[in-house]
């Protein structure tokens, strides 16, 4: 039967031998990070779920590739609806990098409100 639990003898003590099911092995990034320490602070029954579940990790994956797909649609639209473009790149680097920095940054409060700290 699946369900029985084998122990092991200590000292005289029995202790059950349990084990966390199998889990994906995904590197995880920035975003995905600040989700897990953001869940073990502010959703430790979250985070326990996944955990003892085995799916911390394909979370943490998908926060992630989410969290990057919408930095991808977010920047190119902020900067079309400020005006930064080629142009501006080639007349005035400086200031294109200065405004591509501040849409970044934008964009990076609006993954963390949105994505990682609800």
């Amino acid at each position: 039967m699946k369900n029985e639990i084998t122990y092991t003898e200590h000292n005289g003590l029995y202790y059950p031998d349990l084990a966390l099911p199998e889990q994906t092995n995904h590197i995880i990034g920035k975003y995905a990070n600040l989700r897990l320490d953001f869940m073990k602070k502010h959703r430790r029954g979250t985070y326990t779920s996944l955990l003892t579940e085995g799916r911390l990790n394909e979370y943490l994956h998908a926060i992630d590739i989410h969290a990057q797909e919408l930095l991808d649609d977010i920047i190119p639209r902020l900067a079309e609806e400020r005006g930064i473009d080629e142009a501006l790149k080639a007349h005035n680097a400086l200031q294109w990098a200065e405004e591509m920095n501040n849409i970044k940054v934008n964009a990076e409060e609006i993954i963390l409100r949105e994505v990682i700290y609800q």
